[in-house]
């Protein structure tokens, strides 16, 4: 039994989250410049050091994930979230007054390290829901990051005016506000009596995909799941060097751009896609999905220099692309027993975080690569892009491939 009010607990719960992804979101619109800054070379050189940048976030939080989740096992789910969010604040301030490059990559890496707060906070929210409103109060956390996601890139952008490193100040003093509220506010949801004993072996962070060969031809469609995060990650990783460098956009413009991204992919998870899916089947509205985004991200590439406006236009279909997540997970947990449920969503977890590892390093690489050796032609700009083309054609044909013979609209 619980020992703590449910309503109260989700609301500051939903509060970690939503600060937490504003945290995230408000220093991407001036990482660029930070990253130049501490590196001391211009922005497209500053490109080769952001996806270690970025990646060590990715990495921390993949390897932390079931360590952390074990620890909020036994020790109990308070201790775990306000420590990390304690953390996070404090690690905000590191990179705020980082002096170099190496500050800068090892701030991200602890930010990761504490980001894997995520895992305790969901074991929270199950800790305190019932049969009957568990899918309910998930999908809140994840309309609660998606608002943060929003907000984040908006104000990090509206703060770059005071100086690059002004977001991640803002950021620690999100944390930190919500660390004295929790304090105060945030009771155990977790009875001694069901705590269990730490094992290093349940802390494996490559367990959970191993365990992909047990969902028989489902399983290439992890695959998919993964290519469709690496395609993704080229937006995430080279929307701000892209724009900045063909466009001319400035930290404010690139963070009011996100924002309006953020918009976009909240109406089509949270509206739209039950929508289609409902009107064409899940294997329609995935198969949609990936071609949309295998178009978009070429139109992206060709977009002219003197024609940035055009990247709202493109903003809304881009954002289609929400739509396939939902889908192959609800066609996979459609297959799956009850008792597997837990596993198939940490496969789908793992699978996320490498596409986090991965992204940054390979798109920020082709994105210096191409404008290093051919910096006249205006394809090199896009050159990530066309890259992560590639990838969502492939997920396109596997997906169908994977799916021949599944009963749907499409």
């Amino acid at each position: 039994m619980s020992l703590v009010s449910s309503k109260s607990a989700l609301i500051f719960i939903l509060i970690t989250i939503c600060l937490d992804s504003i945290g995230l979101g408000i220093i991407i619109p001036s990482f660029p410049t930070l990253v130049s800054e501490t590196a001391n070379v211009s922005i497209d050189d500053s490109s080769k050091y952001y996806g270690v940048v970025m990646g060590s976030y990715a990495l921390m939080q993949f390897l932390f994930s079931p360590l952390i989740g074990n620890l909020s096992d036994r020790f109990g789910r308070r201790p775990i979230l306000l420590i990390s969010v304690l953390g996070m604040g404090l690690d905000y301030i590191v990179m705020f007054y980082a002096p170099d490059l190496f500050w800068l990559v090892m701030g991200r890496a602890v930010a990761g390290i504490f980001g894997a707060s995520y895992t305790t906070a969901a074991a929270y929210i199950a800790d305190i829901s019932t049969q009957e409103n568990r899918a309910q109060n998930f999908g809140m956390i994840g309309a609660a990051f998606g608002v943060g996601f929003v907000v984040g890139p908006a104000i990090g952008g509206l703060l770059t005016d005071f100086g690059p490193r002004a977001p991640f100040l803002a950021a620690a003093i999100f944390s930190l506000v919500n660390f004295v509220y929790g304090f105060f506010v945030l009771k155990e949801s977790l009875p001694p009596s069901e705590r269990r004993k730490f094992e290093w072996k349940r802390a494996n962070p490559l367990g959970a995909i191993l365990q992909m060969g047990r969902f028989k031809k489902m399983k290439y469609l992890f695959i998919v799941s993964f290519f469709l995060i690496l395609t993704n990650m080229s937006v995430h990783s080279a929307w701000n060097y892209f724009s900045m460098s063909k466009f001319g956009w400035t930290a404010k413009e690139v963070g009011i751009s996100l924002a309006v991204v953020g918009v976009c992919f909240g109406v089509v998870q949270g509206a739209a896609s039950g929508l289609l899916v409902k009107k064409i089947g899940e294997k329609g509205a995935a198969t949609l999905g990936l071609g949309v985004l295998f178009i978009t991200l070429i139109g992206i590439s060709f977009i002219p220099s003197d024609m940035g406006w055009m990247m709202y236009l493109i903003i809304l279909p881009y954002a289609l692309s929400g739509i396939v997540d939902p889908a192959i997970r609800t066609i996979v947990s459609s297959g799956t027993a009850n008792n597997e449920q837990g596993e198939l969503q940490g496969v789908f977890t793992s699978m996320m975080s490498l596409g986090e590892i991965i992204g940054p390093q390979l798109f920020m690489w082709i994105f210096y690569t191409s404008r290093t050796n051919y910096p006249k032609e205006d394809w090199s700009y896009g050159s990530p892009f066309l890259a992560a083309s590639i990838l969502a054609f492939a997920a396109f044909f596997l997906l169908r491939w994977t799916l021949k013979g599944f009963k749907s609209n499409f």
